[in-house]
């Protein structure tokens, strides 16, 4: 009877890594190879095993597990950011849309926000202790949102002039980062806790395991429409968290009355201040100055605490530019320069809908190995999401970035899915990696990325080599950015 040990590397919930303490595996009667498919796991970091034994040293290199696709993807929506961030000012109509609409940066957000959801499925599909899972979530989410507050908080400030510092009266709380922690906290919560240990096999079975993270009554319209539709039987459930927090936010947007407020913009040079009165008394209002988004954030954070460039000051009644920023019309109305933070807590609730909905497109991943069995799972509902989304934005729920609606929610969604089942065809399925190889790369190191580029840090590091004055930087000196400060 021959005896091996099988060392492998185990990391975090499950997961392979080499940075991670080693566990040995007996294996009996010599039969190494079916040992190591019953210990090893389809991992997104999955690592070669090395085999020790009386006979001498031997090395297995199985093929990866680790989807591709995922960072083709993560990196695409990089590049899209970077690409709209630069070129959004020179090209308006790519920017943010003003308000109502979609435009290409509107999709840079939930784009990320989807990812982190199918990654969750995958990193948390195998569990040895739910209360240590939970302290790791805690943590990570706890980094991000320490990270996003001082990046975005406003604490790095006339870079030109290289000068930082924030009030932490006027601290600003929220932003693309704070929201990404929130949304991570979440659906990590709902993944370790609200799910059973049973197998998958079906879709009947899929929805079983995930039972707590349906809504019943969801659920039930749903399969009532997909079995009177054969076209529409698709696995388009969403969780009951889901569920209900798109009704609250639902029931806040349109229900909430929103009064009379004010706000002051200080005078140059000048201890006084200009008072802007905004007149609203109305509900179910959805415009930039009487949403019940902008008055939860004014009330619960403080209006001071806001982002203040708004983007609704790139609107017609605004700006003489639009859609881009520019001076005021002579009758624009009294909110165009009133704060308004775009990452508010209310639109907050619909980003992490998005958060939870990109899960279940991971829980396709790990439950079905068939590549023709995934892509029907990501195909059909993700073009059911993006009709529904436009249904909504035809009978008045109007797309929105800035207020996240759910039509904005339920089209960036369904794009997002129908782009992972090509991207995944592509790569994984057809095995053209050749010219993703710097997507791959770029999504591998998403947040290096995002926080050097678009939190203005790689600026701020070049601005900061000058000679004698701070204008005389290596930007301004090979062309980038203005001399005249």
């Amino acid at each position: 009877m021959a005896s091996y040990k099988l060392i492998r590397d185990c990391g975090d919930e499950g997961t392979l890594d080499l940075r991670a303490k080693n566990c040995a595996l007996r294996i009996d009667n010599g039969d190494v190879e079916s040992a190591y498919l019953k210990s090893n796991t389809p991992s997104s970091r999955l690592k070669p095993p090395v085999l020790a034994g009386a006979g001498g040293n031997a090395k297995c290199t199985p093929p990866s597990g680790r989807l591709i696709s995922l960072d083709v993807f993560r990196g695409l929506t990089v590049v899209l950011m970077i690409i709209v961030d630069n070129a959004g000012r020179l090209i308006p109509s790519i920017n943010h849309s003003p308000w109502n609409g979609l435009t290409l940066a509107d999709f840079v957000m939930p784009f990320f926000l989807f990812m982190v959801g199918v990654s969750l499925g995958l990193v948390y599909k195998n569990m040895s202790c739910r209360v240590a899972a939970t302290k790791k979530a805690i943590l990570r989410a706890g980094k991000l949102l320490v990270l996003g507050i001082f990046l975005q908080g406003g604490y790095f400030h006339g870079l030109s002039k290289l000068t930082y510092g924030v009030d932490l009266e006027q601290i600003r709380w929220m932003g693309i980062l704070q929201r990404i922690a929130v949304a991570y906290w979440v659906a990590a919560m709902c993944e370790i806790w609200l799910r059973n240990d049973e197998i998958v096999d079906s879709r009947k079975s899929l929805l079983k395991k995930y039972r707590w993270q349906w809504s019943s009554k969801l659920t039930t319209m749903i399969r009532f429409v997909c079995y009177t539709y054969p076209m529409a039987q698709i696995d388009i459930d969403t969780r009951a968290t889901a569920f209900v927090l798109s009704t609250v936010y639902l029931l806040m947007l349109y229900g909430l009355y929103v009064p009379d407020w004010e706000y002051h913009i200080p005078i140059e040079a000048s201890f006084r201040a200009e008072v802007f009165k905004v007149k609203c008394g109305v509900r179910a209002n959805t415009g930039p100055a009487c949403n019940a988004a902008g008055m939860i954030d004014r009330a619960v954070l403080g209006i001071q605490r806001l982002y203040r460039k708004p983007i609704y000051a790139r609107t017609q009644q605004c700006s003489i530019n639009s859609p881009d920023y520019g001076p005021l019309p002579p009758d624009a109305p009294s909110w165009c320069r009133a704060p308004f933070d775009p990452e508010g807590l209310l639109s907050t609730v619909m980003a992490v809908v998005t958060c939870l909905l990109g899960l279940q497109y991971g829980h396709v991943i790990v439950h079905f190995k068939e590549h023709k069995k995934r892509l029907s799972l990501w195909s059909y509902p993700s073009t059911g999401f993006m009709l529904l989304g436009l249904l909504c934005h035809i009978l008045g729920m109007h797309i929105n970035k800035a207020l996240y609606s759910f039509s904005y929610t339920c089209v960036t969604v369904g794009l997002a899915g129908i782009l992972l089942a090509t991207i995944y065809l592509v790569v994984d399925v057809r095995g053209w990696r050749r010219f993703t190889m710097v997507l791959e790369w770029m999504g591998k190191n998403a947040l290096l990325i995002y926080i050097l580029v678009a939190c203005n840090i790689l600026p701020l590091i070049l601005q900061g080599f000058y000679w004698k004055e701070p204008r005389n930087n290596i930007l301004t000196l090979i062309g980038i950015g203005k001399r005249n400060y």
